[in-house]
């Protein structure tokens, strides 16, 4: 067995899967939506800099916690940005127990 092709084919599987199938459609969907789009990145700006406060074992500040707050109240009135992150979170779910099943088979 070839490490190599093993994994080859594990990302074959990954992109035929239907969570990737869907999350690249909205995906692409999104890239051309400007607003939503622009929505998404500062979303995910904002949660770096909540993580980067969690991380650092520091309180968010509410300024961050507000602006986190009203991006997303905002988001919620878009149907491609939720079903964007419906779609994201489903994909991740699915990386993160791929991860999790390689990881007990190593024993780490």
């Amino acid at each position: 067995m070839n490490v190599y092709d093993e994994a080859h084919s594990l990302a074959k599987a990954i992109k035929e899967s239907n969570e990737f199938i869907e999350f690249d459609k909205v995906r692409k969907e999104v890239e051309n939506d400007k607003e939503v789009s622009e929505m998404i990145a500062d979303m995910q700006k904002l949660q770096l800099e909540l993580q980067a406060a969690q991380i650092s074992g520091t309180e968010p500040a509410q300024d961050l916690m507000n602006r986190i707050q009203s991006l997303s109240t905002m988001m919620a009135t878009k149907p491609l940005a939720a079903k964007f992150l419906q779609s994201e979170a489903a994909f991740s779910v699915m990386m993160n127990d791929v991860f999790k099943i390689i990881g007990e088979a190593m024993g780490v």
